[in-house]
């Protein structure tokens, strides 16, 4: 049964990055992103409702996953430069099996971030 989900971890903090808005969208053929989901990270810097897409709602596509990080960090009183060296990451991915698990997390810092297909 197939799964997206992912989770945030603030490492300039060495914590979840609980608060930070999460944004899944579709991408189509001709570019154009469709709003799928917007989630707030909980105290363990993942989505409340389980999983950003389940079983029945996974395909084979395109996706984005966009991070809010520079709002995160302010709301945690970072003091960050205009504009932000990290505003927003958008992580373009694709599903190519939509029974698989596709975690996506991300490690972000207000300077730096990386992301892989976890487990």
């Amino acid at each position: 049964m197939g799964k997206l989900s992912t989770h945030v971890l603030d490492t300039a903090h060495g914590c979840p990055a609980a608060g930070m808005k999460v944004t899944l969208q579709r991408v189509h053929a001709d570019g154009r992103a469709e709003a799928v989901k917007s989630v707030t990270l909980n105290a363990d810097g993942r989505n409340d409702g389980g999983p950003l897409l389940d079983a029945a709602s996974m395909a084979v596509g395109r996706w984005r996953l966009s991070f809010e990080v520079a709002p995160y960090f302010r709301a945690r009183g970072v003091t960050l430069p205009e504009p932000p060296f990290v505003d927003t990451v958008h992580l373009d991915f694709g599903i190519a099996d939509a029974a698989g698990h596709y975690h996506v997390p991300l490690l972000v810092s207000p300077y730096s971030y990386s992301t892989y297909r976890g487990s």
